[in-house]
Parts: structure tokens; C-alpha cells; sequence
């Protein structure tokens, strides 16, 4: 299949989201998720006082080089930049893995909520698939055209089984109106952050694992306050507000460790805002 930038843009514009562009090979695909099982057989025990799910669910590209060099991939590289422009940052890479028959959804939400970034458009999710993320796996479905307003009233419910971080979602969505994305490994889907979203239960009898990578631009921090941290893909380093990292100097590297931890207690003070229970970033 090949890539038709102008088309991607159409239709991400239109719908808010796009799904099905296919980045990595079967290949490529299968040999990056046996780099993310290996991390689980060999680093069941974390590193830096941290658990493995830790950095799964939280800036992996901080401590993890793989996570990093999937996130300057220049396939998703050249369609990131067709839709935000030529200056690029990763502000987060995370896994989502649903093991077989899990209980574990994602409510119905919008990424920026709790980001503090306010309403921008100058950020995209490019969601990779390791695995076959069909409907029974729980794909990701989506409400077209939800992008085009505002953000909208969350409830936090701090479900158990509930992979955000505060359990965060919207009511009253019409799921007629949703449109599924299912996933072939090594493709990606991209989605806008005021796009509503969510996913099912797995269940399939195999594991669902796929990759979300946050693409922000300089200018998302020109109206936000405080600092933030992010990693340059393409174009200009930015200045102002932004904290920007190199990438990790080897897995876990004692130096990046000592990072992340700088940045985990600032994100988490910036997620926290306004709960009335204790928030947490996802595996901490």
C-alpha cells in the first residue's frame, strides 16, 4: 500500500483521525516486539527503582533506545510533518498491551485533557501496531469530526481496569456514531488530541501490543505554562519552554534513569491538576 500524503491530510483533517498507513514491515514489525518481549524476560525487575510497566506506560524514550529510534522513524517522520509542519518534537512514547481475554479498556476521552497544553492542534498520536489489533483485540474506535470542538467534561473514575491514569470519560457518547480502527502489525493509525477515542476488551487468545508516539510542535509551550520535555525528531531545536533531551545513551543508562525521574515529577504534578484522589502516571 502505498502512502498518499495529500490523501492522509484530507481525511485527518476532515475526520480528526486516520488509520491503516503502513509503516514497518512484517519483518521489522516482528523484530521489534521481540526487542520489547526480551525487555520483559531479561528486566522483570525494573530498573532505578522503577517497574518495566513503569517505562511502558511512561516515556519509555527516555531509558529505552529502541522506543526512541521508532519514534524518528522517517516514514512516520514525513507524514508528521505533512499534517504539523517541519519542526518536530516526541513529547512521549508509551506501550498499550492487552494481554489475552483482558478486562482492560480505555474509556471514551480526549488525549489533551490533562497534557497542559491547552486546545492546541499543533499535536498528532501516531498509534503503531506490534500485533493484529482487529476489533476482537480491541482496536481503537473513534468519533469523526469530535476534533473540530472544544475540550469537553471528563469524570474521573480511577477504574482498576481502566488503562488511564485517572480512569478519565466522557458521557453521553453516541457509539453508534464510532468509527473502529483496526490495525495489521506494522501499520499505524493517527489521531488528533481533542479526537474522543477508546477501546474494548481483548478478546482475542493473543496479546495486543502497539505503540503510541506523541508528536508536538515548538509551538505548543508558547501559550502553556510552566516547562516541559521533549525529544527533537526533525527541524529546528526549539527554545522557550521546552527541556530538550537527546535521547537515552544506552538502555537504562544510570544518567537517563536519573532523568526520567526529573521529568516523571514534573508530568505528574501538570496530570494531577484538579483530581480530588492521588494520580499516578499509569505504572508508578
Amino acid at each position: 500500500m502505498t502512502i498518499e500524503l495529500d490523501k492522509i491530510v484530507s481525511k485527518y483533517r476532515d475526520k480528526g483521525f486516520v488509520s491503516g498507513l503502513p509503516v514497518f514491515s512484517r519483518t521489522e514489525t516482528d523484530e521489534i516486539l521481540n526487542y520489547i518481549e526480551g525487555l520483559e524476560e531479561k528486566h522483570k525487575k525494573g530498573a532505578g527503582g522503577h517497574s518495566l510497566n513503569q517505562f511502558f506506560r511512561v516515556n519509555g524514550h527516555v531509558v529505552i533506545p529502541k522506543l526512541a529510534e521508532i519514534a524518528r522513524n522517517t516514514t512516520i517522520l514525513d507524514i508528521i510533518e505533512a499534517l504539523l509542519g517541519p519542526n518536530l518534537l516526541a513529547w512521549s512514547v508509551e506501550l498499550f498491551i492487552k494481554e489475552p481475554n483482558s478486562a482492560k479498556t480505555v474509556s471514551w476521552h480526549q488525549d489533551i485533557t490533562y497534557w497542559g497544553m491547552g486546545e492546541t492542534d499543533d499535536e498528532i498520536t501516531a498509534w503503531l501496531a506490534l500485533s493484529d489489533v482487529s476489533i476482537e483485540a480491541g482496536c481503537m474506535r473513534f468519533i469523526p469530526g469530535s476534533h473540530r470542538e472544544g475540550l469537553v467534561e471528563h469524570r474521573d473514575t480511577f477504574d482498576k481496569n481502566n488503562l488511564l491514569s485517572r480512569g478519565q470519560e466522557i458521557s453521553n457518547v453516541k457509539e453508534e456514531d464510532a468509527e473502529f480502527g483496526p490495525l495489521l502489525p506494522g501499520e499505524i493509525s493517527l489521531h488528533h488530541g481533542r479526537c474522543f477515542h477508546a477501546s474494548g476488551k481483548n478478546r482475542s487468545k493473543n496479546r495486543r501490543v502497539g505503540i503510541a508516539i506523541r508528536y508536538v510542535t515548538p509551538e505548543v509551550r508558547d501559550h502553556a505554562p510552566g516547562r516541559d520535555w521533549a525529544m527533537p525528531v526533525r527541524g529546528e531545536i526549539p527554545r522557550g519552554g521546552w527541556d530538550c533531551i537527546a535521547g537515552p545513551r544506552g538502555l537504562f543508562h544510570p544518567n537517563d534513569l536519573m532523568l526520567y525521574d526529573r521529568i516523571l515529577a514534573g508530568q505528574s504534578k501538570t496530570l494531577s491538576e484538579g483530581a480530588r484522589n492521588q494520580v499516578k502516571l499509569y505504572g508508578s
